[in-house]
């Protein structure tokens, strides 16, 4: 036998491999004909530069294998010579599938991946096929990043061009979070998002006058309903071009007969307290009918007496200056605040090894960085592993339909499985589909529980989002849960930061924090929403007799209130959980805290003055809220107690919160608060209405049912006998033989 040379060591090579051991859990996997390794970042590997791994052990002609690497999350063999399933495979140390551990090189991993997300939802009606991610049942995944943009100097991007195997070996188990935070520590954090991108888009692809535009927001106002950043789709410029020129879809000059004004309008919507994006198609370069046409002939030396165009070319640094700076900023200067890449030819660009979508937005964020401090952002595509540095994503152009609304929640959670936390979708859906209004209601309300509340339509007349496009009952929940979500960016902008600060994504599968009980990966439209709050998002029309929609939960233990109606749930099991047009299921864990404002009308440019923290129940929990203006960072920490004792401290080194900002505290279910105020801002209890009571609830379901009175009436006197008896109570509807009726109120007397 051959003699066994043990040694700890993080990077183990030969003359054309090389193996690196990042974490215990975490290894990438080289090979190079020319034997010259990559050591430039890419668009997917930032910094590769982790702490020494504590458990790695390297075994050299043990047991005839030339090399072996061991750590606690995997076991590599290699048997020297060019990579292949006979010389290189990896067993992760992991039980959880029989026959499952083993990863032979150059072989598909066999299941088990929960997936992570796909560049575009354009036309998509429903589910659609999914790149895998880094998180798997079976505990170990993969990336390759061998044909990946590389970043040179200067920022600048360029292809590999080189004959080489580059594999990130993933071997986390059921270490689900953890595994997200290294691979933000490899592949770089996504950005603190501007406060105002928290809020509600307006977004049409729809030919506005500006005018109409104006009248739009005027409206919009006089409803009292608040909108942040206000989205003009490609008709803000030229589309009526020479044929000779190509295509109108690319441009860059302002539509005069549409917009014959257009820096007032973006003065007016500033001074609104408003953002503004437009969008871009830029394929076709910049050609000779648009504005500033003759500055960038000038830089790039093009003939403009025949017109020459620039051609669309990013790996060129001259025309990227003239892009930027001859065409973008004077828009930018005028009042443009970032832009919506519409990015959609792939297939006619992508050569040599060079990704266009990856440099559009790797180009555009850091152009918007260097003149936006603190602030950058942009709207674009997703273009694989390491665009969660690049936020927004546009997840393209879906159907209206109850399949495109089922499949978004799934997909928005799943995407956390590749670090991608920010998805942008047409909320509301883009174009097919028929006049729905509970459609529409069910869409805005996972909106407002989406990371990003982006309502859109097409330009067909009746498709438009506006609430008085509907019915009066529709049209008020509507707007009520606009105003939510603005209600509701203190605790918005606090997770957003948490995700820059500790990498753990806003939306998460609920199997990150149950990742041993299979019960977890069942519930596909349940998600927690930050650290707080617990989503179970309804995909589906109402049941007919009931007038209220079921969503299908999964309680964690302990005890949950409802967020809207404060009612009280025991965890551990499954539960029905059915609701009416005007209400949601979203939960909230015993002693969570939730801060928000008092009014949905306020500028997300600015701190606000007022928050308000609802507090569901006691229990030993602390929160710490995060507040930022630009890249200065402010902390209130809330600590609570079981016994209704709570700590309030402000850390706030830049003064960015106003002097004059004050805090009510709303016990939602327990004493009151005993408060220790450490800090120089007032603090005030306010009470809080309590939930209905059994009979109540019971009145108002009844109410909604289209079932006959006298049956009504029945339910309702039985139950008024016997609130505190729930088998009663199920058995008597039982004896009605309506499962619907079984069903709906096995939920109902299910609370605490």
């Amino acid at each position: 036998m051959m003699e066994d040379k043990w040694m700890p060591a993080k990077v183990i090579e030969g003359e054309n491999y090389r193996f690196t051991v990042m974490t215990d859990y975490l290894m990438r996997i080289e090979w190079a004909v020319d034997g010259q390794f990559e050591t430039r970042q890419t668009y997917f590997a930032q910094d590769r530069n982790f702490a020494t791994p504590t458990t790695v052990q390297v075994h050299w002609h043990r047991q005839e294998h030339e090399l072996e690497i061991e750590t606690d999350g995997f076991h590599l063999y290699y048997e020297g010579g060019p990579f292949s399933d006979k010389t290189l495979w990896i067993d992760a140390k992991y039980g959880y599938e029989p026959y499952f551990s083993r990863w032979l090189f150059g072989r598909e991993l066999i299941g088990g991946n929960l997936f992570g997300t796909a560049q575009t939802l354009d036309e998509a009606d429903g589910e659609i096929p999914l790149a895998e991610g880094i998180v798997s049942r079976h505990g170990y995944a993969l990336i390759d990043d061998a044909d990946n943009n590389v970043i040179l100097e200067n920022q600048e991007l360029g292809p590999q061009n080189r004959d080489q195997t580059d594999l990130y070996y993933f071997a986390y188990g059921h270490q689900y979070l953890q595994s997200i935070k290294d691979y933000f520590k490899l592949s770089g954090v996504p950005p603190i998002l501007p406060r105002y991108a928290l809020g509600n888009w307006w977004s049409r692809y729809y030919a506005y006058t500006q005018a109409e535009y104006q009248a739009l927001f005027t409206r919009f106002d006089q409803e009292k309903v608040p909108f942040s950043v206000a989205v003009i789709d490609m008709d803000w410029h030229q589309t009526d071009i020479p044929i000779s020129e190509g295509s109108g879809w690319t441009g860059y000059t302002w539509n005069q007969a549409l917009f014959p004004k257009h820096q007032q309008l973006l003065a007016w919507l500033h001074q609104k307290g408003m953002k503004v994006t437009l969008n871009v198609h830029p394929a076709a370069g910049i050609r000779s009918f648009e504005k500033n046409y003759p500055a960038v002939a000038q830089h790039l030396a093009l003939d403009a007496e025949t017109k020459e165009p620039a051609v669309f070319d990013l790996q060129n640094s001259a025309f990227r200056r003239a892009y930027f700076e001859d065409v973008h900023h004077p828009l930018e200067d005028e009042g443009v605040d970032f832009w919506w890449i519409d990015w959609q030819q792939d297939r006619y660009f992508n050569n040599d090894g060079f990704n266009v979508l990856k440099a559009l937005n790797h180009y555009h964020y850091l152009d918007n960085q260097k003149r936006n401090d603190g602030n950058a952002l942009i709207l674009s595509r997703y273009a694989g592993p390491g665009s969660q540095r690049y936020p927004l994503g546009f997840s393209g152009d879906t159907w209206i339909s109850w399949e495109s609304l089922k499949f978004q929640p799934y997909f928005t959670a799943t995407a956390s499985n590749i670090g991608y936390s920010w998805w942008s979708h047409d909320i509301g859906g883009h174009m097919i589909g028929s006049y729905d209004p509970e459609l529409q209601t069910r869409w805005l309300q996972y909106g407002v529980f989406s990371p990003i509340n982006r309502l859109h339509s097409s330009d067909n007349p009746f498709s438009g989002k506006e609430p008085w496009r509907y019915p009066v009952e529709n049209r008020q929940i509507m707007d009520t849960f606009l105003r939510l979500r603005h209600q509701l960016i203190p605790y918005l902008d606090s997770e957003n930061i948490k995700t820059n600060l500790d990498g753990v994504p806003l939306v998460q599968p609920i199997y990150y924090q149950y990742p041993e009980m299979d019960t977890y990966y069942d519930y596909r439209d349940e998600y927690f929403f930050g650290s707080e709050l617990l989503v179970s998002a309804i995909v589906n029309k109402c049941e007919p007799q009931l007038q209220q929609s079921k969503a299908t939960t999964w309680l964690p233990e302990g005890t949950w209130y409802d967020f809207f109606t404060h009612q009280k749930y025991a965890g551990e099991r499954e539960i029905n959980l059915y609701r009416p047009l005007g209400q949601y299921p979203v939960l909230v864990k015993q002693g969570g805290i939730i801060p928000m404002t008092e009014s949905a009308h306020q500028n997300l440019t600015t701190l606000p003055e007022a928050i308000v923290v609802n507090i569901f129940g006691c229990a030993d929990h602390e929160y710490v809220m995060y507040e930022h203006l630009g890249d200065q960072i402010a902390t209130t920490t809330f600590k609570l107690t079981q016994a209704g004792h709570l700590a309030v401290t402000v850390v706030d080194p830049k003064q960015i919160v106003p002097s004059t900002r004050t805090f009510k505290m709303a016990m939602l279910d327990g004493p009151k608060l005993q408060i220790d105020n450490r800090t120089i801002f007032a603090i005030t209890q306010e009470g809080v209405s309590p939930a209905l009571n059994l009979v109540q609830q019971t009145e108002q379901a009844l109410q909604l049912m289209q079932i006959e009175y006298e049956l009504k009436r029945q339910i309702y006197d039985f139950i008024c006998g016997h609130q505190n008896e729930p088998v009663k109570i199920i058995n008597f509807i039982n004896t009605k033989k309506r499962p619907e009726l079984t069903d709906f109120f096995s939920s109902l007397v299910a609370q605490l």
